[in-house]
């Protein structure tokens, strides 16, 4: 993953690109029938139940939007909650409450429901070694809130994007002419540019795992659309000589089947291209 503040700056342009595509010149509505100097206070209602997330980004938003709402906050990020429970408090210039209210719920209920689906995963892998990780296949524009969610969930975090971590996958392997020849040129262009990226290479075959072994070098193993026999022969062969990793259409009845095969991370993309917002609300008191 990023570093820190890379990460921050990426959780900063969403809030930017957010402010930008809700508001635009004005929020005319709240502008036409609420005073300038109007003070108010709305609280974050749950009507859903599973794992909160987004309420340090929430945070953000307000703080953007305008540094003087104070949020007093009752629901921490990661806790469960049900049906009428209620997270948050804020207060301040009322225009500026409503002008956040949309771009808070929209994150907030997306990320919530991320966490909740990585949260059900983490569970059904307790008692194993096994760690449930993410993937690239997120919304577009808002992948660091939605990797951020699966941290907040129980899951870890892959690659951010491409340029943080080498994946040599079927194309790759197959553009390049070979898995072999694949993690040979890329080990070269890693020593010419002086990039200190980890390498996983995709398998798609026994013979496939057999030979990306006979090269140095590589930090994980993509284990990709085994069935269960074929998995742990993969995890027998591979040993301690490189992580490895299952992916490849898991989903919440066969991740622990997956996971008692010996593998260490499972990757799915279900956490966050198919999940549905958890039901919030900003209300006014």
């Amino acid at each position: 993953m990023i570093s820190e503040a890379q990460f921050q700056k990426e959780l900063d342009l969403i809030i930017i690109n957010g402010i930008r595509e809700d508001i635009g010149p004005g929020d005319y509505s709240s502008l036409a029938c609420i005073p300038k100097g109007a003070k108010g206070k709305a609280k974050l209602l749950v009507k859903d139940e599973g794992v909160i997330a987004g309420v340090e980004f929430a945070k953000m938003i307000f703080k953007a939007v305008d540094e003087n709402l104070k949020v007093e906050t009752f629901i921490n990020d990661g806790a469960k909650v049900n049906f009428g429970d209620i997270v948050f408090h804020v207060s301040g210039s009322s225009q500026s409450i409503l002008k956040a209210e949309r771009l808070v719920l929209n994150s907030m209920q997306r990320m919530s429901a991320i966490a909740t689906k990585t949260n059900h995963f983490a569970q059904l892998l307790e008692g194993t070694k096994t760690k449930v990780l993410d993937t690239r296949k997120t919304t577009p524009g808002f992948r660091a809130c939605e990797k951020w969610a699966v941290k907040i969930g129980g899951g870890e975090n892959h690659r951010f994007a491409l340029y943080d971590m080498i994946m040599l996958k079927d194309n790759h392997n197959d553009f390049a002419g070979g898995i072999s020849k694949a993690i040979q040129k890329t080990q070269t262009f890693l020593t010419k540019n002086k990039l200190d990226l980890k390498i996983i290479v995709e398998a798609r075959t026994l013979d496939e795992i057999k030979e990306i072994l006979q090269n140095e070098g590589v930090f994980r193993i993509l284990i990709d659309n085994f069935n269960f026999e074929d998995t742990k022969t993969a995890v027998a062969l591979i040993g301690n000589k490189c992580q490895t990793e299952s992916s490849g259409n898991i989903n919440e009845n066969t991740i622990r089947s997956y996971a008692d095969c010996g593998v260490d991370y499972i990757s799915s993309g279900a956490l966050t291209h198919s999940v549905y917002n958890m039901d919030l609300s900003l209300k006014a008191f």
